[in-house]
């Protein structure tokens, strides 16, 4: 395996367990916590590595998506934990705002969906329950973080955590896609 290889292998447990801290912290000191808030921006940023590694299973048109959907999604999922640290600085909450600030509401959405792409994803590699559970993962997410329940949060997130390091278990056994041939390998 490559570093690179390592690198997206390792992301689908290291995404997760991030922003399983985020949401803990959140639980546990509120909803404007510029620590959870760090957390979150690192896990969400680190998601975008678990779409690279999943969009990387296929080539096809579901692929494409994933990744076009999971850019987009963890750019507004980034947006929404820079929000916070803004809040607890005291400044406007974008999510009541208009105008330009409303961006952040579609691209925010989009990381769920990106989830839900994912649970489309793993269905041939994974085990048969893991689909499932990030179908309900990538359904209950916009529910507990819309409206911050966060018991909820953390267990979309446990489900999520769980979920990936099957993913990542069973992709073990995958061979990965063979490389271009390069100048220096001829």
């Amino acid at each position: 395996m490559t570093p690179l290889d390592r690198t997206l292998h390792s992301s689908l447990i290291v995404a997760p367990v991030i922003y399983l801290v985020a949401d803990v912290l959140y639980t546990l000191r509120g909803w404007d916590d510029p620590t959870a808030a760090v957390f979150h921006i690192l896990g969400a940023a680190a998601y975008i590595l678990v779409v690279f590694r999943l969009a990387g299973l296929d080539s096809g048109w579901l692929s494409a998506a994933l990744l076009v959907v999971g850019a987009l999604g963890a750019a507004g999922n980034v947006g929404y934990g820079f929000n916070t640290i803004h809040v607890s600085l005291g400044d406007t909450d974008l999510v009541d705002a208009t105008g330009a600030a409303t961006l952040i509401k579609p691209l925010g959405l989009l990381f769920p969906l990106t989830l839900l792409l994912a649970a489309v994803v793993v269905r041939r590699v994974g085990p048969g329950g893991v689909a499932p559970a990030l179908g309900v993962a990538a359904l209950a997410w916009p529910v507990a973080h819309i409206a911050n329940i966060g018991w909820l949060a953390v267990l979309v997130n446990v489900v999520l955590v769980v979920a990936f390091a099957v993913v990542r278990r069973s992709l073990a056994h995958v061979a990965a896609p063979p490389r271009p041939a390069t100048a220096a390998s001829l």
